[in-house]
C-alpha cells in the first residue's frame, strides 16, 4: 500500500516526481490498463479513484491511480470521508494511490489526519526568490542528481540565471550535462557563462535600486523584467519580501537590539551572518520610509489583483517608492 498527497505551486517539480513514481511503479507494456488519472471536476472522482485503486493490476507491474487537483484537503464531505476511512487501510500493495493539489491540506481536518496516518504528505512549494541560500542548495542538489559538480562561482551564476524557476534550472543543467560529458572536474563559472543566459536584471536588483532611490535604474530594471515575461505579481512578491526584511532589521536596530541571532529570528532569516550586511544596507534609511514603502507595495499588489493596468501601475508605484526613500516625510 502506497498513498501520497502532493501539494504546492512548483508544478514542474511535482509533475517530474509524479512521472518518476509512475514509471517506477507500472510496467510500460501495461500502462494503458494500469494508469488512471482522474480530474477533480468529476464529483464522483474521489470514489472512482478509490475503486480503481482497489482493483488488481492487469499483467505485470502495479496499478497507479492519480486524483489530480483535488480539493479534499480543504473540504471533504462526511460521505467521502467515511469511504476513505473504510478503504485506505485496505488498499492492496499492488496499488499506488496519489492525490495532488496546489493548496496545502488543512492540518486540522479529519481527512488530513487520515492521510498522515496511512500515507505521505509531501510539499512542492516554490522557494521565495529572495531566499538565495535555499535556491543555491536546490541548484547544488539538482546538479548532484545529474552527476554534476559545480564550483561555488558556477552555482552563484546559476542562481542568478534561473532564480526559483525549477523548470529553467533543469533545462540549463541538462544543457550543461550534455556539454560537460563525463569529465570528473567541477563545472566552472566560465562554462556556465558561455552556455547559460545570465540575467542580472532580477527583482532583487530592482529592490536594491529602489532602496537607493534610483528611479531611472529601477524603471529600467522593471522594463527588462517585463520584457522577460516575469509576472508582475511575482516581482511584487519579491519586493515585499525584501523590504519586509529591511524593515525588520531597521526596526530591531533602532530598538537597540544588536544581536544577530535575535534579529535573524525576528526577520525569518536562516543565516544570521547576513545580518551584518543587511545592517549596512539599511543604515542610510529611515524607518518611516521603509514603512511607507510597504504600504505602497501592498497598494500595488491590490491594484494588480483587481486588474489595473500592470505596466502603468508598476511604474507609478516604483516612482513613488523611490521618492519615499529619498524623502520619507514628504
Amino acid at each position: 500500500m502506497a498513498i501520497y498527497f502532493f501539494w504546492g505551486e512548483d508544478d514542474f517539480e511535482m509533475n517530474r516526481t509524479i512521472a518518476q513514481l509512475r514509471d517506477r511503479s507500472i510496467d510500460a507494456a501495461w500502462s494503458s490498463f494500469n494508469y488512471d488519472k482522474l480530474s477533480s471536476d468529476d464529483t464522483e472522482g474521489p470514489i472512482t479513484a478509490l475503486n480503481q485503486a482497489m482493483t488488481p493490476p492487469f499483467g505485470t507491474g502495479k496499478r497507479f491511480v492519480w486524483l489530480a487537483e483535488t480539493t479534499l484537503g480543504q473540504r471533504c464531505s462526511e460521505v467521502v470521508l467515511k469511504e476513505f476511512e473504510r478503504t485506505l487501510p485496505k488498499l492492496p500493495d499492488s496499488s499506488i494511490f496519489l492525490m495532488s493539489s496546489r493548496q496545502k491540506p488543512d492540518g486540522r481536518s479529519k481527512f488530513t489526519k487520515l492521510l498522515q496516518k496511512y500515507g505521505e504528505v509531501r510539499e512542492f512549494s516554490t522557494i521565495p526568490p529572495w531566499k538565495t541560500d535555499q535556491i543555491a542548495k536546490r541548484v547544488e542538489k539538482a546538479a548532484q542528481d545529474k552527476g554534476l559538480t559545480l564550483t561555488p562561482e558556477a552555482t552563484h551564476l546559476l542562481v542568478e540565471a534561473v532564480g526559483n524557476q525549477t523548470r529553467q534550472l533543469m533545462l540549463e543543467l541538462e544543457k550543461l550535462s550534455v556539454y560537460w560529458g563525463d569529465r570528473a572536474e567541477a563545472i566552472d563559472a566560465d562554462t556556465v557563462t558561455s552556455l547559460v543566459t545570465i540575467s542580472t536584471q532580477n527583482s532583487l536588483k530592482l529592490a536594491a535600486a529602489l532602496r537607493e532611490g534610483k528611479t531611472d535604474q529601477a524603471l529600467g530594471l522593471l522594463s527588462d523584467l517585463l520584457n522577460r515575461n516575469e509576472p508582475a505579481l511575482r516581482i511584487v512578491s519579491t519586493l515585499v519580501g525584501q523590504f519586509r526584511t529591511w524593515l525588520w532589521v531597521k526596526a530591531m536596530v533602532e530598538a537597540g537590539n544588536r544581536d544577530p541571532q535575535t534579529i535573524a529570528k525576528a526577520a525569518e532569516i536562516s543565516n544570521p551572518k547576513r545580518i551584518y550586511f543587511l545592517q549596512k544596507e539599511v543604515a542610510p534609511l529611515r524607518l518611516a520610509s521603509l514603512r511607507k514603502t510597504l504600504v505602497h507595495l501592498l497598494e500595488l499588489e491590490a491594484g494588480l489583483k483587481i486588474g489595473q493596468d500592470e505596466v502603468a501601475l508598476l511604474q507609478t508605484k516604483l516612482i513613488e517608492i523611490a521618492q519615499t526613500i529619498k524623502n520619507p516625510y514628504g
